[in-house]
């Protein structure tokens, strides 16, 4: 999946030849996962129409503050077009547009919204050979990257006068590469390998009855849609569930029982650098698993149950330099179990789930965490969405590696 997946990307679109070739990059942006909203110039639409790129977009096109040719006018507001964007390329970006950037010559929508955002802003310039290359360009280049904008270097090739040199305006595919490649390398968690566990585990107690719980996988596949949003690569270990992740470049594990857990977590952990283990793990199994489906004869029926391996606590055994983050439900004295746990495990944090908590526990779809630190400072947090619940989480990472 593409790091622009979910993105909301402004694209605008000045008045060069170059324009022809914004159909392709709002087709890509599109194709990539990305949400887009189109602005021109005037003088863009005598190279590219609205209508095609509204209908690649699929949303309206805008142009100029405010359309008269309509009933009932309504103003195309600039500063809320800025402000919903989480990035803005502007593409072609002619000699003429980036002086007016450079200087805040704001005569029309793409340069008033350009002035009102708070996303980081990608330009493309496309120009003839001796334009791209006069001190006043060149002023202007570096203006922009003050201001904190990122430049798309021109290619070299055949230009619009029949020139050949520096100045064409990159490839759609090129852009949208550079972009990818740019806010990847930005991301806080990028380097990092991250291991996830998630759902319940089943221990079978003959070929067609198991003993398990009611989680649904949840908090660990939030947990690692958001790592490989934030750039890190992400193993999750998943016992059965019907979830699917978001992310394609997740390596998904699939399990049943605990033991199978156990030794896929052992098998990843001394490559990761964070273990987050959010997973519902039974904590027996039955001694003996009938090898034939039990009859229903007697009217007791007594199961014999060992317990299972402690996976957290055995990585906390082994750990070295890995941040290693468990999770605690428990129903009473929990803050004196959770501080338990993390001494006993060697834990660096716990997210404490008590059910004594309206709008929490397995199946939810909201979570009322705590987290506890391995020098037990105590942080209660309020009632999220399980989303939200894997931000903060995957923040103390961030954190631990950013202090």
């Amino acid at each position: 999946m593409s790091v622009l997946s979910g993105k909301k990307v402004i694209l605008g679109i000045s008045g060069g030849i170059a324009a022809y070739k914004t159909a392709t990059l709002v087709r890509l942006l599109i194709k990539a996962g990305a949400h887009v909203q189109v602005i021109m110039t005037p003088a863009s639409k005598d190279f590219v129409t609205p209508l095609t790129l509204s209908t690649l977009s699929k949303n309206p096109v805008h142009s100029t503050f405010y359309n008269d040719e309509e009933e009932n006018v309504q103003w195309n507001n600039h500063v809320e077009l800025g402000l919903w964007a989480d990035l803005m390329v502007i593409a072609p970006a002619t000699a003429n547009t980036l002086s007016k950037m450079v200087n805040g010559n704001c005569d029309n929508l793409l340069i008033a919204t350009y002035l009102s955002a708070k996303c980081p802003i990608y330009f493309a310039p496309a120009m003839d050979l001796d334009m791209y290359k006069h001190p006043s360009t060149i002023a202007s280049f570096n203006a922009l990257r003050q201001f904190g904008n990122t430049i798309i270097p021109a290619e070299s090739g055949e230009l619009a006068s029949g020139l050949s040199g520096e100045g064409r305006m990159a490839e759609p595919s090129t852009i949208i590469a550079f972009i990818e490649s740019d806010l990847l390398s930005k991301l806080p968690l990028k380097g990092k390998k991250i291991l996830v566990t998630a759902g319940p585990t089943y221990e079978s107690l003959d070929p067609v009855r198991f003993i398990g719980n009611h989680s649904s996988g949840k908090m660990g596949f939030d947990i690692a849609d958001e790592a490989a949003s934030l750039g890190a690569g992400v193993i999750l270990i998943s016992g059965p569930t019907n979830l699917r992740v978001k992310n394609n470049l997740i390596n998904v594990v699939d399990v049943v029982s605990a033991e199978e857990m156990y030794k896929a977590c052992h098998l990843f952990f001394n490559d990761v650098d964070v273990v987050i283990s959010a997973a519902a793990v039974s904590d027996y199994r039955p001694k003996n698993v009938a090898v034939q489906k039990i009859k229903k004869n007697d009217n007791n029926f007594s199961i014999e149950l060992e317990k299972t391996k402690d996976i957290l606590a055995s990585l906390g055994e082994i750990k070295q330099n890995q941040f290693l983050i468990g999770f605690a439900l428990e129903t009473e004295n929990e803050i004196e179990n959770a501080k338990s746990k993390i001494s006993k495990k060697n834990l660096d944090l716990i997210v404490l789930n008590s059910l004594q908590d309206a709008g929490v526990g397995f199946g939810s779809l909201t979570n009322k965490v705590t987290f506890i630190d391995s020098n037990f400072n105590i942080e209660p947090k309020e009632l999220k969405t399980k989303e939200e619940v894997a931000i903060d989480i995957l923040n103390k990472v961030i954190t631990h590696y950013h202090a």
